[in-house]
């Protein structure tokens, strides 16, 4: 499958969370399931066993836009 190179990534995953947070892989975890059962501070779809949480909605909690 090619995906187009001009389209800009619109979630992300456990991964890029993690990475963005600066924390450890299972403390990730943990959070994007607590943060799926809530809803809150942001948005969180799971699909199996892979979270995704779209990128906007997170980066307004992270740079403190409510």
């Amino acid at each position: 499958m090619d995906i187009d190179p001009n389209l800009q990534k619109q979630v992300y995953d456990a991964d890029d969370i993690q990475k963005l947070l600066g924390i450890g892989r299972s403390k990730a975890y943990a959070f994007l399931d607590e943060a799926y059962e809530s809803q809150k501070p942001f948005r969180v779809i799971k699909i199996g066993k892979l979270y995704r949480v779209p990128k906007e909605g997170f980066d307004q909690w992270l740079n403190g836009a409510s």
